[in-house]
């Protein structure tokens, strides 16, 4: 995989540190994302990986620098974050559960609405064709969807705002393997569309197959990173997140 060359990260996060109340979590992350490119964090459960994109997103207060295209947005609440272009889909997904598919959907326009963009609603064209299974349940109440469909449903709202950065926070949690594949196919499909995408995941050989460029995460500090391809062949990598899935395929 190549990433695409750039003399400015879209993404650029300097010695950033948060936490609950006075526990820190995170102590102190460097890490930058290229425009286009994918990355990912994969780490153990605890790791913080869930606080790190907390952080970025403003929704939990944080020291240190967060750049996105090239301006400090450290100060900016969560809304302006998103009126900026960056995304996130939770882990637990959020969705509203008493309303449709397709409401939901419309929702996550939101930051288009306010930017007064007429062609808002082909964003959500593109998105039943890239999850058919919504355009199938558009009229379905979000709450009585399945996992992988509520997956694909959080990911869809996301991208209703036709985001610069897509963040996401282990999207294959709790799915079944083939719900996996899809969903990571998507996430190699929406490469090709420019969108940056910062993927948090513990199923680490699935993640590094996707991404460009990754970092291990592990109580609170950033361990190795580099290369996605280079990480997948790393010992201490095989050993520790990739070992079990390794001798079971062999």
């Amino acid at each position: 995989m190549t990433t695409t060359p750039t003399s400015t990260p879209l993404l650029q996060v300097k010695s950033l540190r948060a936490g609950y109340g006075k526990a820190e979590v995170l102590h102190g992350i460097d890490l930058q994302a290229a425009p286009g490119s994918v990355i990912t964090v994969i780490g153990p459960n605890g790791a913080g990986k869930s606080t790190l994109l907390n952080a970025l997103m403003g929704i939990l207060p944080a020291q240190g620098q967060v750049f996105f295209k090239g301006q400090d947005i450290s100060r900016l609440t969560l809304e302006e974050r998103v009126m900026q272009g960056m995304a996130l889909v939770p882990e637990k997904r959020e969705l509203f559960g008493t309303m449709s598919v397709e409401d939901n959907l419309v929702l996550g326009a939101f930051r288009q609405v306010r930017l007064k963009n007429p062609a808002w609603r082909d964003e959500l064209e593109a998105v039943y064709q890239r999850f058919p299974r919504l355009r199938e349940r558009r009229s379905q109440l979000a709450g009585t969807l399945s996992g992988g469909e509520r997956q694909m449903l959080a990911v869809g709202r996301a991208l209703m705002s036709q985001p610069t950065l897509l963040m996401l926070d282990e999207p294959s949690l709790g799915l079944a393997p083939l719900v996996v594949r899809e969903i990571f196919r998507a996430v190699e499909d929406l490469r090709s569309t420019g969108v940056t995408i910062l993927l948090v995941e513990q199923n680490a050989r699935a993640a590094l197959a996707v991404a460009d460029h990754g970092y291990v995460l592990e109580m609170g500090d950033m361990g190795l990173s580099g290369p996605a391809d280079d990480l997948a062949n790393d010992p201490r990598v095989i050993d520790t997140y990739l070992g079990a899935a390794r001798k079971k395929a062999a």
